[in-house]
């Protein structure tokens, strides 16, 4: 398994996966850790969730520097993820136990409620592009619930994945109530079959989430699924024109594109198009392409060279099906894993860039005529992650976010993750809810108690 810087192609560190009797091991402290860790109170957990926050806070340059070497993230970015990863943490540290309070029913009992117990070892899938963001999200209510939790993280980011286990034993947690599995692709199927592993949370691509899920139903194992985006971006007649493009170039180019909740399809109502066009362009060309170490840089290079192959095959492809350029729409001339800031007009059902999640600098403008068909428009897609509406009328933006289907709709703000929201998709973005008290609520046995 190799870290890979993708500014400079160059080789970080080469680690040793586990082998599966390393797993085994692993498998079983981490079931072990977990019986005694159920029965630790809120207030204990508390303490060590916060402490976990300040040592995040207190590395943030060494575990920012270790996520803009390993994945391409602009390091203002890292530090930025690393703060909310902290932030995470706090807030379930705060809010855990009065999320998990038990619940009054009144019923024919003479005492009814639910109470909201753990449901054990829980297995982590996931991705590179927010590599500390992805795990705290899970991990912070997961183990505030009482669960544990093992991490297979993408390969591309072996570093942060063994820092994120570092983070929670510094922090004094059991040894074993949170383990980095250095492992491939093929063995996720046989630790989800193993009888002490009881759920699944995966983020990542459609194929990824279909085989987790398929194999985790065999196994009648919950799971909950983040997959892809192709948030639409909506403008409409009476947008703020100045302060929707300024948003609409900074959701676009998030993670040098590589997000899920990154806007992608702009679908701009047809008095707006040609400003919309002309003062997004102009944005887009200024940012500076560069490494992302410098403090100035906007943009970085793509986590991995397929990355970028995949990327121009949708630009160029959309261009012969009749898209137009404004600007990039090519690999810059430089070493590492980079692709100009592209802008594309015109773009028409059928296209790549209006079918496919673009993770990557692109933006798509999709002219439409009215209202109406922005609202089409927009649910036209097999996606169903984020989204915004621009106008200003909040009524009016609050009524077409109504129709918007999705997990998320903004109004007059770019789509972003917040611990206090819930944050997930519909349709093939998946299902289930992280962050918030539904977040905390995913793997937890909610449980009939009556007395009579």
């Amino acid at each position: 398994m190799k870290a890979i810087n993708p500014a400079t192609n160059e080789v970080i560190k080469e680690y040793k996966e586990y082998s599966p009797e390393e797993i085994r091991e692993i498998i079983g402290r981490a079931d072990e850790d977990f019986r005694k860790w159920r029965t630790t109170s809120f207030q204990h957990r508390s303490a060590l969730m916060h402490k976990a926050g300040g040592i995040l806070r207190k590395n943030i340059e060494k575990y920012a520097r270790l996520s803009t070497v390993e994945m391409g993230k602009t390091i203002k970015e890292s530090r930025a993820e690393v703060e909310k990863c902290a932030w995470v943490c706090d807030y379930y540290a705060d809010n855990a136990k009065k999320f998990l309070a038990d619940e009054i029913i009144e019923t024919d009992a003479s005492r009814s409620f639910v109470a909201f117990e753990p449901l054990g070892m829980v297995l982590a899938v996931m991705p590179w592009n927010f590599p500390f963001w992805q795990v705290f999200r899970f991990a912070a209510p997961a183990l505030m619930a009482g669960n544990a939790g093992v991490l297979k993280h993408a390969s591309n980011v072996p570093g942060c994945a063994l820092a994120i286990e570092e983070v929670f034993r510094e922090a004094d947690f059991p040894p074993n109530i949170f383990r980095t599995l250095l492992i491939s692709a093929r063995l996720v199927e046989v630790i989800i079959r193993d009888k002490r592993v009881r759920a699944v949370t995966l983020t990542g691509s459609e194929p990824a989430g279909m085989s987790v899920a398929s194999i985790a139903g065999d196994e009648l194992k919950k799971t909950v699924l983040e997959l892809g985006g192709s948030d639409p971006f909506v403008v409409l007649e009476d947008a703020d024109l100045r302060a929707c493009v300024a948003t609409s170039a900074t959701a676009r180019m998030i993670n040098t594109g590589q997000s899920c909740i990154a806007a992608k399809r702009f679908i701009v109502v047809e008095p707006m198009v040609r400003q919309f066009e002309e003062q997004q362009t102009a944005i887009m060309q200024s940012m500076q392409v560069g490494d992302p170490l410098n403090e100035e840089t906007k943009v970085g290079p793509l986590a991995r060279m397929d990355l970028v192959d995949d990327l121009d095959r949708q630009v160029q492809e959309s261009i012969r099906q009749g898209a137009r350029l404004l600007c990039g729409g090519k690999r810059a001339d430089r070493p590492g894993a980079f692709y100009l800031p592209t802008v594309l007009t015109d773009v028409k059902k059928g296209m790549p860039v209006y079918e496919q999640e673009t993770f990557g600098p692109v933006s798509a403008i999709i002219p439409v005529k009215d209202t109406e068909e922005a609202i089409t428009v927009a649910n036209d897609s097999d996606f169903g992650l984020g989204g915004s509406v621009w106008t200003r009328d909040p009524k009016k933006g609050e009524e077409v976010a109504r129709k918007i289907e999705s997990g998320a709709v903004f109004v007059n703000g770019m789509t972003k993750s917040d611990p206090r929201l819930p944050f997930g998709g519909i349709k093939r973005s998946g299902y289930g809810r992280e962050l918030s008290h539904y977040g905390i609520k995913e793997f937890v046995n909610i449980k009939t108690v009556w007395i009579a």
